[in-house]
């Protein structure tokens, strides 16, 4: 028995050629199948980019007026893409509607936009699905001079009263704010006796503050600079809707949002007392046809900066289906049940999605890729096996031409072919598993040189023998020593 150097030398030692031996039959498969690996190569390439496309780098979000909440949340978005190495470029719109037709249109790039709930003609449009809603947006109507007393809201002849020759900004036609202003009023019988005017957010603020309106209907965020603005001017006055669980009833995409006294600034106690404000929701709507990778970015946005607390909402209240009467990305359905991909959370987008698209291939890959590799070891035999039985082909027929017209004159010739044929043979490449058959196909050859050396013709027997080498025995069949090809 050795010593245990000696033995770990001997086990290092077998593993080293063992690894050698592997590497050597790797290297050579490579070089003998590297055209079949190849094309498997492009085949699977072509499916992981035709069936998965890689997600784009940029991406245009619609936020509406310039002023209002969308700008400032689109801008938060932006961040958040930017940090994940994607591009998001905001751009205004007049509103709703030109945010829904553009994301209609197949040929516009516009590929998201946010559009508050309870607009109709969202419906209408085909192409567009809903990543959920990911705010509220409270319906503020605040009007200049007296204060009204609720109970003249809540008749129709008292109300009427108030707006019969005022000048009320219900929002740009087009506008989320125009399409909640008008069924707000159309609910309570306030559409007619009013002037009516559509003016944006930022306009509607100026005028009301300057006196040319009288009152104002704004569709916006609590944080919204349009907003901020009007609550913190003591002239003007905000509207309690006392009956907001019977809009809510009839209009029922509508949330009641409850507003404590003095929430809005308690140093000046404003709200004087308890009220409700109605609020519809901000919808992240999105065209179809857009990567999975990049909606489930917008999810992962809208949690990480809609799902925080808010003045209105709790924390993890948003992203949610709550009112959406379009199609639901199925993206979003599976987000919602499953959160967003496990990956994500250790490594960068763009790394958890190069990595999720190549899982993606593995399916197709196991399909075809598998038995395809599987087969190679094989095909690799019969190549190095067809070659060796190539040459047995060659040494036979030489044999054979030996046989039946040997001419002395030409065994320079004979000896040259035999050379030229184990030249060959010592060319070939083969795997330890042939060795046997590589090493007979030389010992063949080997065997006709030694013949043809003998100084005799080896291959006449019987009458055509010469007379004086009749003491040798005839020369066995050299055929029965060569393997059949």
């Amino acid at each position: 028995m050795g010593s245990f150097k000696q033995d770990i030398q001997e086990t290092f030692l077998g593993l080293s050629e063992s690894i050698s031996q592997q590497w050597d039959d790797f290297t050579q498969f490579l070089r003998e199948t590297w055209p079949i690996l190849i094309l498997l190569l492009c085949i699977l390439i072509g499916i992981w980019w035709y069936a998965d496309p890689p997600p784009p780098r940029h991406v245009l979000l619609a936020t509406g007026s310039p002023g209002g909440s969308y700008e400032a949340l689109g801008k938060k978005y932006a961040e958040f893409f930017k940090e994940k190495g994607i591009t998001l470029e905001l751009v205004q719109t007049k509103g709703a509607q030109e945010n829904i037709d553009r994301l209609a249109d197949r040929n516009d790039p516009l590929q998201a936009a946010f559009v508050q709930a309870g607009v109709d003609y969202a419906k209408e449009s085909k192409g567009i699905q809903s990543l959920g809603a990911v705010d509220y947006d409270p319906i503020w109507f605040f009007y200049r001079g007296s204060e009204i007393k609720d109970a003249n809201l809540e008749a129709v002849d008292g109300g009427l009263k108030y707006f019969l020759g005022r000048k009320i900004s219900i929002g740009v036609e087009g506008s989320g704010t125009h399409t909640q202003a008008i069924k707000i009023l159309q609910a309570a019988g306030y559409e007619k006796g009013a002037r009516f005017i559509g003016l944006p957010g930022h306009d509607a603020v100026k005028a009301l503050q300057s006196g040319e309106i009288d009152g104002a209907f704004i569709v916006d965020a609590y944080e919204a600079p349009n907003v901020q603005a009007l609550l913190n001017d003591p002239a003007m006055h905000l509207v309690t809707f006392k009956r907001s669980a019977a809009f809510a009833k009839l209009i029922p995409y509508l949330h009641i949002l409850e507003v404590p006294q003095g929430s809005f600034n308690l140093a000046r106690n404003t709200p004087p007392k308890d009220m409700k404000l109605l609020a519809t929701t901000t919808n992240l709507l999105i065209d179809d046809r857009m990567h999975p990778a990049i909606q489930f970015l917008f999810l992962e946005a809208a949690r990480n900066i809609n799902g925080k607390e808010s003045f209105f909402s709790k924390r993890g209240e948003f992203p949610s289906f709550k009112d959406s009467a379009l199609i639901e990305s199925p993206v979003a359905v599976h987000y919602e049940k499953n959160n967003y991909p496990l990956l994500a959370a250790y490594f960068p987008f763009w790394m958890a999605e190069l990595i999720s698209r190549l899982v993606f291939i593995l399916l197709p890959f196991c399909v075809l890729g598998y038995p395809i590799l599987q087969a190679l070891p094989s095909f690799r035999a019969k190549r190095m096996q067809n070659k060796i039985n190539r040459l047995y082909g060659a040494l036979k027929s030489l044999e054979q031409e030996l046989l039946n017209g040997f001419d002395d004159e030409q065994r320079d010739e004979y000896l040259r072919r035999l050379d030229l044929l184990e030249y060959q043979a010592l060319k070939i490449t083969i795997s330890m598993r042939l060795s046997s058959d590589y090493y007979g196909l030389r010992t063949s050859i080997d065997y006709v040189r030694k013949c043809l050396n003998r100084g005799v013709h080896p291959y006449k027997v019987g009458d055509d023998l010469d007379p004086n080498l009749s003491t040798h025995s005839p020369s066995p069949d050299l055929l029965g020593n060569l393997k059949d090809a």
